[in-house]
């Protein structure tokens, strides 16, 4: 099945399988709870054991079963993942003389190790090192591969049980040769081809959707109007033809002149079947007097399951299946691994499900990170605006209105939303960040205009750029964009007396607000 990620809680972990697949292997991610039997029933090529924040001799840190390391196919432990490896082997693991966070250089020291095919071992490398202990003795049959002043086994390997390790990070972009390093543990240690594309998920995606509904099960589609549930439509339609009705929900946490944009582009251009249900009244009633983003969450999610399941029993036959653009980011935020990683927040599409869901999930895009998302609606043909819109979160503005969501504090931030896009897209930086917008703050602040004093509401300006949603950096956006968007904001939109932008980056803090 290509590569097999197991997670002991680094901030990395996601990226490790990222970059595998960008060597068009495919990867998943399993918690280091997973059980030697599921490993087993996976048939993976390699597995990569993650980095993580423990020490791997303390009571309570993350641990595998040895025999994860006797599956018969080659292992490559990273940071956390090489100190857990040889300790299970054997090997010493102390604290080090010092902790070592940051760029740092390692000098190769075995040409034979494949980890190293198409480096000169006489040049040293820059790699990313982020641990506190280290190898100190290794175990028997290993060899170091790579040592710095401050890891004296920077990397090492086992020739005939194929175990390799490295104490840096090859996944992240401060590694410059790690991506070289990742391909030879992929390629020329495990002998994965580079099979994995859009264009054979499709097909196997297909034939997978096909077998799921049957012949002549009809299918509903949660459709959003951004690019993960299209691209899910499209996609099943592709599989299940004219039995797949489109359900578009006006849930009245929507951005100006939404429903109407995703109405003319579904039904006139793109020909899908769709139902437009209006529900704004339904789901402010639920939402009224609640704050906590959590609960936000989950009441939207319950709302909309209700909302399709009502319009499943209006066709005929009634609908049996439930489509969501659900991603592998989604999953990864909502769902604990039953591991060392923490669930972030609960996504309606994911945790925010009714245990007693009447239909059947398919969920196409559940493996796929945002940008393979976009290759595959580029496979399917859809239009570029529609695949490079900027993610909208599904429960609309009520998780960018923090405290109580209400007609007009919603009509604020509509307003104030709507000119946020349009001074992106006239600078011309509309595609390349990831997500811009604005966040209502449930604070006042004194202003004055006309000589008058106000006390008003204040908007977060949002900016970040990103590839998959799982990190992300706050956008430098020119100062005088910066300035353009208050001055409209506070002279446009009554009700907003300050703009305040928003510089943190993701971690600590999520791109969204709740």
């Amino acid at each position: 099945m290509g590569i097999v990620v197991i997670d002991f809680g680094s901030q990395y972990t996601q990226l490790i399988a990222r970059r595998v697949r960008e060597l068009h292997v495919y990867s998943e991610i399993h918690p280091c709870s997973v059980d030697l039997a599921t490993l087993r029933a996976l048939q993976p090529e390699g597995v990569i054991l993650s980095g993580g924040p423990a020490s791997c001799y303390e009571p309570g840190a993350p641990q595998i079963s040895p025999e994860v390391l006797e599956l018969g196919v080659p292992v490559l432990g990273i940071c956390y993942g090489l100190q857990l490896m040889g300790k299970l082997c054997g090997g010493t693991i102390t604290p080090g003389n010092k902790r070592e966070y940051g760029r740092a250089t390692v000098q190769l020291k075995d040409a034979s190790c494949k980890l190293w095919r198409g480096f000169d071992l006489a040049e040293e490398i820059t790699v990313w090192m982020s641990h506190g202990d280290r190898v100190e003795a290794l175990p028997p049959g290993f060899t170091v591969a790579a040592a710095s002043d401050n890891a004296p086994v920077a990397a090492a390997w086992h020739p005939q049980r194929r175990l390799y390790g490295v104490q840096f990070h090859p996944e992240v972009a401060h590694t410059p040769r790690g991506e070289a390093i990742l391909a030879n543990f992929v390629h020329e240690i495990c002998g994965c081809r580079s099979e994995w594309t859009m264009a054979s998920f499709v097909e196997t995606q297909l034939a997978t959707i096909r077998q799921r509904v049957g012949g002549s099960a009809r299918v509903i589609c949660g459709l959003s109007g951004g690019v993960d549930s299209s691209v899910a439509a499209a996609l099943v339609h592709r599989a299940v033809g004219e039995r797949l009705t489109c359900i578009f929900v006006d849930n009245g946490l929507l951005r100006n002149g939404e429903a109407q944009q995703v109405e003319r582009v579904f039904r006139d251009e793109l020909r899908l079947p769709l139902v437009v249900v209006p529900a704004r009244d339904r789901f402010l009633r639920r939402l009224e007097g609640i704050t906590d983003p959590e609960r936000k969450r989950v009441l939207i999610g319950n709302e909309f399951v209700a909302v399709f399941e009502e319009e499943a029993r209006k066709l005929s036959p009634p609908a049996e299946f439930l489509v969501q653009g659900t991603l592998y980011p989604d999953v990864i935020e909502s769902v604990s691994f039953k591991g060392p990683s923490a669930t972030i927040k609960t996504h309606h599409n994911v945790g925010g499900l009714p245990e007693r869901m009447q239909l059947k999930l398919i969920e196409p895009l559940r493996e796929l990170f945002k940008d393979e998302v976009r290759r595959l609606g580029e496979e399917l043909a859809l239009p570029h605006q529609m695949l490079w819109r900027q993610p909208f979160p599904g429960p609309g503005l009520a998780v960018r209105m923090i405290g109580e969501v209400t007609e007009e504090r919603l009509a604020l931030l509509r307003r104030a939303d709507a000119i946020i896009e349009e001074e992106v897209r006239a600078a011309g930086l509309y595609e390349s960040i990831w997500q811009a917008f604005g966040v209502l703050l449930p604070v006042h602040s004194v202003g004055v205009m006309g000589d008058s004093r106000t006390y008003e509401a204040v908007l977060a300006v949002r900016a970040v750029h990103s590839t998959d949603g799982m990190t992300a950096d706050w956008s430098r956006l020119p100062h005088d964009l910066l300035a353009t968007i208050s001055n409209r904001v506070i002279n446009e939109v009554r009700g907003i007396n300050r703009v305040v932008y928003d510089i943190s980056s993701k971690p600590p803090a999520t791109i969204e607000w709740e």
